[in-house]
C-alpha cells in the first residue's frame, strides 16, 4: 500500500544513525580512501561524522587508534580466556585459541579488515603502531606460558619461543588471506598454520605437564664403600634399573 487513507503519501522511516564511535571510524576511513591517511586529519573525521572533537577523543586517544578500533577489547577478552584456564588445560591449545580470539576479530568485518590491511601498507607509521598492538598481544602469551612453566628450567625460554610461534602462525595465515582481499576461509588457514605449533610444542601422551622425556628420566644413586670393585657398582646399577 502506497499510500495512506488521506491520500498522502506514507511517511519512508528514517534509517537510524550508526553509533558515534561506529560514524566516526567510518568517516575517517571514507576519507582515509579519498584522501589519504596523512592528508585527513581529525577536524575533518568530525566534520564529516557531524560530531565535535571532545566526541572523537572520547572513543580514541590518538587518529592512529581510530584505524585499529577493537585490539583493546580483542586484548582484554584474550587476557580473561588465558586467566579462565583450568591447570588441567594444555598451555599450547589454550594460547592457540586466545589467538582466535583476533582472527574473529578480522574475519566479523571483512571489507574493514582488507581496507585496514591495504592502508597500514601504505603508511609507515600505522606499520610500526600495528607492531606495537602484536607485541603486545605476544607479551600476553608469554605471561601466561610463563606461569605455567613456572616449574621448569628453561620454562621462560619455552614460554616466549611459543608465544612467538603462535602470533607468527597466526599471522601468516591472516595476512594470507587479507592479501587475497578476504576470500577463502580464513579459520581454516589459521587452524592449519596453529596446528603445526601445536604437534611441535604439545606435550606427548605419558610425558606429563609438558616436560620432555629428558626432564622426566629417572634417577639413579646407588650408595657404596668406597673400596667396592667397580665390576659390583656396575652390577648394583643394572640391577636398580632392572627393577623398574
Amino acid at each position: 500500500m502506497s499510500e495512506a487513507k488521506s491520500g498522502t503519501p506514507e511517511a519512508v522511516p528514517t534509517p537510524p544513525k550508526p553509533p558515534m564511535r561506529e560514524a566516526l571510524i567510518g568517516a575517517a576511513f571514507r576519507l582515509f580512501v579519498e584522501r589519504g591517511y596523512e592528508q585527513t586529519t581529525i577536524d575533518d573525521i568530525v566534520s564529516l561524522a557531524g560530531v565535535g572533537r571532545r566526541s572523537f577523543f572520547r572513543y580514541f586517544p590518538s587518529k592512529e587508534d581510530v584505524v585499529f578500533p577493537d585490539h583493546e577489547k580483542c586484548l582484554a577478552d584474550m587476557t580473561e580466556l588465558l586467566k579462565a584456564s583450568a591447570d588441567s588445560d594444555d598451555p599450547v591449545a589454550r594460547v592457540c585459541d586466545a589467538a582466535r580470539l583476533v582472527l574473529r576479530m578480522y574475519a566479523e568485518n571483512p571489507t574493514f579488515s582488507v581496507q585496514r590491511y591495504r592502508l597500514t601498507r601504505q603508511v609507515p607509521g600505522l606499520r610500526a603502531y600495528e607492531l606495537s598492538v602484536v607485541w603486545r598481544y605476544e607479551r600476553t602469551l608469554a605471561d601466561y606460558l610463563r606461569s605455567r612453566f613456572a616449574d621448569r628450567r628453561d620454562g621462560t625460554l619455552r614460554a616466549d619461543v611459543i608465544a612467538a610461534a603462535v602470533v607468527a602462525a597466526h599471522n601468516h595465515a591472516l595476512r594470507s588471506w587479507l592479501r587475497s582481499g578476504g576470500e577463502g576461509d580464513a579459520g581454516a588457514e589459521v587452524d592449519r598454520a596453529l596446528e603445526l605449533v601445536q604437534e611441535a610444542w604439545s606435550p606427548r601422551p605419558g610425558a606429563g605437564n609438558g616436560q620432555s622425556a629428558q626432564d622426566t628420566e629417572d634417577v639413579v644413586i646407588v650408595i657404596t664403600k668406597r673400596s667396592t670393585p667397580m665390576w659390583r657398582v656396575v652390577r648394583e646399577v643394572e640391577s636398580s634399573l632392572g627393577s623398574n
